[in-house]
């Protein structure tokens, strides 16, 4: 994919407003004093660990309606668009006024102040803010890294090797390019998500701390019927592996309707202990999260 500018954003943008008006393209971020008031407001939400909002930005409130209901992680992609990074799924949606400062970093920063150093009120475990990087990954990970060196105090970092946890922990995922001037880094504000070869590779946890799959690239089982035994052994397998060097699993495209099979393949999940289930049903995941005690 060509660099995108900030003229073609605009012009995308102009393009297709009429088009993503009829398409639930989410509404600009919500004002950093209504994010205060949210954070103040949201602190007997109780968090759910396992819930993670994939494309959360697709929601009518990015990323407030996903901690409205207990969330603990969040998706946002990004592009580079003209030195800034605008929070879309394709090209055709830019908006320069979706910046990932405007709908994630600015927002998570008044929640943790109003919330006296946490995303959620007397909750200290970090909340993850999964980066995916559509395209330029090197050039997009030095802008994201720019930026994220103006929030050390709300982040979890990485300083020779060591981890310092903080309120939100970023993970840089999409373009793979990213990943090697991630790791020359002295001092890093994000991490890396890896993929299932990632377990066998030599990469420390403090580089790779989630690892994320493709449900259907290992797994032909979508919910109806018996899960076949071999492929609940090896999904057990990789959990145990991740879990045992240090990182957390993450699978995406797992079935999202609502229903049994939906209900099924994320009961198995919890039975394997995945960490992280991905949905775009915010509510539905929350309720079945809370309903077997997560």
């Amino acid at each position: 994919m060509a660099p995108l500018t900030r003229r073609s954003a605009v012009v995308a943008f102009a393009a297709t407003t009429a088009a993503a008006a009829t398409a639930a393209v989410p509404a600009a971020a919500v004002p950093a004093r209504a994010a205060t008031r949210a954070g103040t407001a949201a602190a007997a939400v109780t968090p759910v660990r396992r819930a993670h909002a994939h494309n959360d930005y697709l929601h009518r409130r990015p990323l407030h309606d996903a901690l409205a209901h207990g969330f603990t992680s969040v998706e946002a992609d990004v592009f580079l668009v003209g030195g800034e990074l605008l929070v879309a799924h394709e090209p055709a949606q830019l908006d320069p006024a979706r910046t990932l400062r405007a709908l994630y970093l600015d927002p998570l920063m008044a929640r943790v102040r109003a919330n006296h150093g946490s995303v959620y009120a007397g909750h200290h475990r970090p909340v993850q803010l999964l980066i995916d990087l559509k395209a330029d990954g090197v050039a997009a990970y030095r802008e994201l890294h720019r930026q994220l060196a103006t929030y050390p105090r709300m982040l979890s970092s990485c300083v020779n090797g060591r981890v310092r946890l903080g309120a939100v922990t970023a993970v840089v995922s999409g373009d793979r390019a990213a990943r090697a001037p991630m790791a020359a880094q002295r001092v890093r504000y994000a991490f890396y998500d890896g993929r299932l070869d990632d377990l066998t590779a030599p990469a420390p946890a403090s580089l790779i701390p989630l690892i994320s799959g493709n449900w259907n690239h290992s797994f032909t089982w979508q919910g109806t019927g018996p899960f076949p035994e071999a492929e609940r052994s090896r999904l057990h397998a990789i959990v145990a592996s991740a879990h045992r060097s240090g990182r957390r699993v993450r699978f995406w495209a797992t079935p999202d309707q609502p229903g049994p099979a939906r209900d099924a393949v994320w009961s198995e999940l919890l039975s394997a202990r995945v960490d992280h289930l991905n949905t775009d049903d915010l509510a539905g995941l929350a309720r079945f999260l809370r309903a077997h005690g997560e």
